[in-house]
């Protein structure tokens, strides 16, 4: 009898430890903190290369989806230019190409690349080609289109998101929009004050 209420006492403490452990291995794996800023998420370069988003604290960040074949592609020129005109005063450009309109981005990253490189001699920052619209949406454009104060989906490429040195999404531009136009150049130098 001694025998078995050892070996019954034994096998509930094991199965306790097992439980405990399975139930702490979960909370690992699904964390239920929601993003508080766009600078909780990593992204993947370019060249696929991990980029967490918080080594751009303090700086005013502009977030773009661009394409290869839009109407708007031009604007990488001006995109450039204002990452130009305001680099050394803290403003950094992220451009994430994204083929969710008129599949108007077809190509791979590498491609996409040297598109931007070669015809447009961008420097600003590129990330991998992602969904920002949709089933696939990713998590970043989920939260900036959910949960920043400029709720609403992506309309179309080259939406601009306008993001303050803390990470805070603090203006909207859509596709029409010039980066150099006076609109955007006056919230930028307010932001970078």
């Amino acid at each position: 009898m001694k025998i078995q209420c050892s070996l019954f006492l034994i096998l509930t403490i094991l199965l306790g430890v097992t439980l405990a452990s399975a139930q702490q291995k979960k909370q690992k794996e699904s964390p239920t903190m929601k993003p508080k800023s766009v600078l909780d998420f990593t992204m993947s370069t370019i060249d696929g290369k991990p980029q967490p988003l918080s080594a751009y604290k303090g700086k005013v960040l502009m977030i773009v989806n661009t394409a290869s074949e839009c109407g708007y592609t031009p604007q990488y020129e001006t995109l450039q230019k204002l990452y130009e005109t305001y680099k050394e005063k803290g403003l950094r450009l992220l451009a994430f190409p994204a083929n969710n309109f008129g599949e108007q981005e077809l190509g791979s990253n590498s491609e996409i690349k040297t598109f931007c490189s070669t015809k447009y001699h961008t420097t600003f920052d590129l990330f991998e080609k992602i969904s920002v619209k949709g089933k696939d949406q990713h998590p970043l454009y989920k939260y900036i289109t959910q949960d920043s104060p400029f709720p609403g989906d992506v309309k179309w490429n080259f939406q601009k998101y306008l993001v303050d040195r803390s990470g805070k999404v603090v203006a909207k531009y859509l596709s029409a929009i010039d980066p150099m136009s006076k609109e955007v150049r006056s919230e930028v130098e307010k932001l970078l004050k």
